[in-house]
C-alpha cells in the first residue's frame, strides 16, 4: 500500500525547518540536517513531504542501487561490469528515494547481507542489498536518531564519510555506492546525540510548536481536511507542489554557476572561528548552504545576507563556547557573533577598500530585516510569494 503524504506546501509555519530541508534538496552535498524539537511539531511530516517535491532521478533500469548512468565512477559492481563490457545501460526515471531507518533494524538489514555459503559453493559473490543501497542518491531518514544503537551509528558514520558501503564477512568483501542525504529528527528530552554523529549533519535546527492562535487553528483545519479526503487535499496543492519541484530543479541547475566572492568566504571563516568550531566543516557548510540559498533565490552570486542566513543553520551544533545551552541562548550567542564579525569587517573596510571587500558588508543591517538580532528564515518563502509562484494565501 502506498502511504498518502501530507503536501509540503500545505505545512503551516515552521519556515526554518522547511528552509533547511529545501537547501539540502538544492545541494545534497551540504550534508543533511538534524531536526531537534518537541513531539508533534511536524518534524516527520515535513521530512516525508520533502521527498514528494524533489525532482525525479534518472537511474539504470532494475538497479537496486539507483545508479546514475552518467556517473560511471560511482556505479555498483553489476552496472560497472555492464558498462565496461559495452552493454547498453537502459534507464528509467524514479521518484527520489526516501528510506526510513527503523531503530529496530539489524545490521544486516542496514548494510545488506553477503551470503558466505553461496561464495564458498560457487565462488560467486551473492549480495542482498540493504537500506544503505536503497538510499543511494536519495534520503536516509532516521526518526529518534539519538536513540539509534551505537554500532548502527558507526555504520552510518563510515558510509556518510566515504559515500561507499563496505560489507566484510569472513575475509570476503562487497562494496557499493551509498551517497545519501542524512536527515535525523529527535526529541532532546530523550537524550543527546554522540558528538561524532552530530558533527556529520551539515545543518541543525530546533523546532517548537506554533504559538499564533490563527496558525494553530489552520493546522487543525488542514489536518482534518487531509484525514477526511487525502487525495482531494493532495490534488488541491498539486500546483504548488509542482512549483516547488521546478524551483528546486532550477536552483540545482544554476548551483555551479553561482559566484562566491572572496569576501564571503572570509566572512564564513570569521564566523566559524568566532564560535571556535572544530575542524573546517563549519565554514565549508556555511558557503555551501549560502550558495544553495542564492541559487534558490535566483541570485547570481552569494551575498552577506545569504551567509548570515546559512550560518543560522550551520553553527548551532558546532558552538563550543556553550554547553547544554537552550535554543534561545544559542540564538543570543549567534547574534553577538554576527555583530562582532560585522563590526570588525566594517572597520577593516574603512581602513582598506583596496582588498576587494564589497560595500554590501556595511549595509548588512539593512539587507537582513531585523538586523543581525533576528533570523530571516522567511526569505525563501517570501521570494516565492513575491514572484507569485505560490499563492500568498497558502503561505501562513
Amino acid at each position: 500500500m502506498e502511504r498518502q503524504i501530507f503536501p509540503f506546501s500545505a505545512l503551516v509555519g515552521q519556515e526554518e525547518l522547511k528552509t533547511g530541508l529545501l537547501l539540502n534538496a538544492v545541494d545534497p552535498a551540504i550534508g543533511g540536517i538534524l531536526v531537534s524539537g518537541q513531539k508533534g511539531t511536524g518534524k516527520s511530516t515535513a521530512v516525508r513531504a520533502l521527498a514528494r517535491v524533489l525532482p525525479r532521478i534518472e537511474a539504470i533500469k532494475d538497479c537496486p542501487y539507483n545508479c546514475a548512468p552518467d556517473d560511471v565512477d560511482n556505479l555498483c559492481i553489476p552496472c560497472a561490469e555492464d558498462y565496461h563490457d559495452g552493454r547498453a545501460l537502459k534507464t528509467e526515471w524514479r521518484p527520489m528515494p526516501l528510506v526510513e531507518l527503523p531503530l529496530s533494524a539489524t545490521e544486516d538489514r542496514v548494510v545488506g547481507t553477503l551470503h558466505i555459503e553461496q561464495v564458498l559453493k560457487t565462488g560467486a559473490r551473492r549480495f542482498e542489498p540493504g537500506l544503505l543501497a536503497s538510499a543511494n542518491r536519495g534520503i536516509l531518514y532516521v526518526d529518534e536518531v539519538n536513540l539509534l544503537d551505537d554500532h548502527l551509528v558507526d555504520i552510518l558514520l563510515d558510509a556518510a564519510a566515504s559515500g561507499v558501503n563496505r560489507v566484510e564477512r569472513e575475509s570476503i568483501s562487497y562494496a557499493h555506492p551509498s551517497l545519501f542525504m542524512l536527515i535525523g529528527t529527535m526529541n532532546p528530552e530523550e537524550g543527546e546525540l554522540r558528538p561524532q554523529f552530530l558533527d556529520r549533519f551539515g545543518l541543525s535546527i530546533g523546532v517548537t510548536g506554533v504559538d499564533h492562535p490563527l496558525q494553530r487553528r489552520l493546522i487543525v483545519d488542514r489536518r482534518i481536511e487531509f484525514d477526511t479526503n487525502p487525495q482531494r487535499f493532495i490534488d488541491e496543492y498539486g500546483e504548488d507542489e509542482l512549483v516547488l519541484t521546478e524551483q528546486v530543479s532550477t536552483a540545482r541547475s544554476a548551483l555551479q554557476n553561482i559566484e562566491i566572492p572572496g569576501a564571503m568566504v572570509e566572512m564564513a571563516v570569521a564566523l566559524a572561528s568566532e564560535v571556535r568550531a572544530q575542524g573546517h566543516r563549519a565554514e565549508i557548510g556555511i558557503i555551501k548552504a549560502a550558495r544553495a540559498l542564492a541559487a534558490f533565490l535566483e541570485r547570481s552570486e552569494v551575498g552577506p545576507e545569504h551567509v548570515v542566513e546559512a550560518a543560522r543553520f550551520v553553527l548551532p551544533h558546532r558552538i563550543t563556547t556553550l554547553s547544554f545551552a537552550t535554543s534561545e541562548q544559542i540564538d543570543e550567542q549567534l547574534d553577538e557573533v554576527f555583530k562582532k564579525v560585522l563590526d570588525r569587517q566594517q572597520g577593516q573596510e574603512t581602513m582598506s577598500e583596496a582588498e576587494g571587500i564589497p560595500d554590501g558588508w556595511a549595509d548588512i543591517d539593512e539587507q537582513v530585516p531585523g538586523s543581525t538580532a533576528a533570523s530571516n528564515v522567511g526569505m525563501l518563502f517570501s521570494f516565492l510569494a513575491e514572484k507569485k509562484k505560490l499563492s500568498t494565501s497558502r503561505i501562513p
